[in-house]
């Protein structure tokens, strides 16, 4: 009888991505039986989202599996349902540590039409490369020189480059340009507008798993699959975004069957849900827009202002598809260096007019074998979201005319663009998570606190959250995202463990 609570304790999970699915899994597991999830949109998966250029499998969303090791779940599972290929999952590629940047094979173009030397760019990519490895050893030494990575980055370079470099000023200009690249790059990597918006002492909070990074050769969302298809048939309502989160016994409507419940999800389309529990695993960018409407009584003051000073950026992919390669075949990533970018820049002037500069580079999808000639063009802030609200075809002339100005080829031509419009999904607007300037890992502890607060005389854990948001190591990831869901999943089971061991022991 001690366990019966736990086997009919109410549980809703709001938002259908991995990190609901992964608590889902988790619960039934624990033996819960009475568990649904409301998802906003028609299908699950979330920021996992496979889809097609052509005959081509591309990963709209979340592209590899960063840190592909024993450490990391996402890949375990994969391995489990086999969903990678042998050398993915081979002891080297495991025990590989790149410290989250992959060693990629370079190309580099210039705006001036000409393909750039690696003689000279390498070395500037190296020095990015130990100033971002200082940047991120900020966080355990409790020191922050400056508030920001980018304002650190770019002290830092034109200091060494100044005091250092012995080139005459022509070329030092071109490794400096090379550098606004880069900056750019990380821009994508981290998903935000600017890295003078990304807080030092914070950035190394962020953990890399050993291995090299991989991907699903049949698409991210082959995994999303086979998760669901462990659980069962009903138990995810499609189509029915939230309105409101009521805790707290605050929307007074009784049970049919008489019991109430403390917590009830309201839809938007009217319908409501009673729960014992509610975890709720949307975007930091959905939480960051309707933060005040959610929840009712509406979120304490220190969870809302942690919400307020983390970050959520865009960050999108165009791709390309091509009847003939400009790139050399060896090359996994294409760099676009600007000879009007010395002075260390990650933002454009005019967003309307120079939007494209944003665009950092390409990356190569490989192999060629399974998908012909197709690059993947990255680009993340306030250009990014500009980007979305053009039409496919000016974005596609765009990108040719880019193409065409730096490989100096006027006759270059994509057959094929897909691209993704992260900023403009209604239950998203945005990627991924980052750490603001002036944020820490205390606020990413603020928003995985469970409602009501410790000390409340109220039913406990009525409102749990999960997410990559909520992970101090894993944000922005997709092994993060799923921790946190098994995270919550097994704070219930805890939960519930407990109270039956009292009653036990009371008897």
């Amino acid at each position: 009888m001690a366990l019966r609570p736990a086997v009919d304790a109410k549980i809703l999970i709001v938002g259908c991505g991995i990190s609901g699915i992964g608590a889902a899994q988790r619960l039934i597991q624990h033996g819960f039986s009475n568990v649904r999830i409301i998802e906003a949109t028609s299908r699950s998966g979330g920021r996992i989202k496979t889809g097609r250029l052509g005959s081509n499998i591309v990963e709209v969303g979340a592209n590899w599996i960063h840190g592909p090791s024993q450490e990391n779940p996402v890949f375990q599972l994969a391995c489990h349902y086999q969903l990678l290929s042998k050398e993915s999952m081979s002891e080297e590629n495991q025990s590989a540590d790149i410290g989250g940047h992959p060693p990629f094979v370079p190309n580099w173009f210039s705006s001036s039409g000409r393909k750039l030397d690696p003689d000279v760019m390498g070395p500037a990519v190296e020095l990015f490369m130990t100033l971002f490895e200082k940047c991120q050893e900020f966080h355990a030494s409790g020191e922050e020189p400056m508030p920001t990575v980018g304002e650190f980055l770019k002290r830092e370079a034109l200091r060494i480059a100044h005091e250092e470099w012995e080139e005459d000023q022509a070329t030092k200009d071109l490794k400096l340009a090379l550098l606004s690249t880069m900056l750019k790059l990380e821009c994508c990597v981290s998903g935000t507008h600017t890295m003078d918006d990304v807080g030092l002492g914070a950035f190394g909070m962020y953990k890399t798993l050993p291995g090299l990074d991989c991907t699903f050769p049949g698409g991210y969302d082959g995994l999303i699959k086979h998760m669901m298809n462990e659980l069962p048939a009903d138990i995810v309502l499609y189509n029915k975004p939230v309105k409101c989160v009521h805790w707290n016994n605050t929307y007074k409507q009784s049970s049919s069957k008489g019991r109430t419940y403390p917590v009830t999800v309201e839809c938007v389309n009217g319908e409501t849900f009673e729960a014992d529990h509610v975890i709720v695993t949307i975007p930091l960018g959905y939480l960051k827009k309707h933060q005040d409407t959610l929840l009712h009584p509406p979120l304490p003051l220190h969870k809302l202002h942690s919400i307020q000073r983390m970050g959520f950026g865009t960050n999108n992919k165009i791709f390309l598809e091509f009847e003939k390669p400009f790139w050399s075949e060896d090359c996994e990533v294409i760099y676009l260096v600007w000879d009007d970018e010395p002075d260390l820049v990650d933002v454009v002037s005019d967003v309307k007019t120079a939007w494209i500069k944003k665009l950092f580079g390409f990356t190569v999808l490989k192999p060629m074998e399974r998908f012909g000639h197709v690059l993947c063009g990255w680009i993340a802030g306030h250009e990014s979201e500009y980007m979305e609200t053009l039409t496919e075809f000016e974005v596609l002339q765009a990108v040719t005319q880019l193409i065409r100005r730096f490989t100096g080829n006027p006759t270059i031509a994509p057959k094929k663009l897909l691209r993704s419009q992260w900023f403009h999904e209604p239950y998203t607007y945005g990627s991924y998570t980052y750490v603001a300037k002036g944020c820490s890992g205390y606020d990413i502890d603020n928003l995985a606190e469970p409602l009501p607060l410790p000390g409340s005389n109220s039913q406990p854990l009525q409102v749990m959250f999960a997410g990559e948001a909520t992970h101090r190591s894993f944000f922005s990831t997709v092994h993060g995202a799923l921790i946190t869901g098994w995270r919550e999943a097994d704070r219930l089971h805890t939960h519930y463990t407990t109270l039956s061991g009292q009653m036990i022991s009371k008897l």
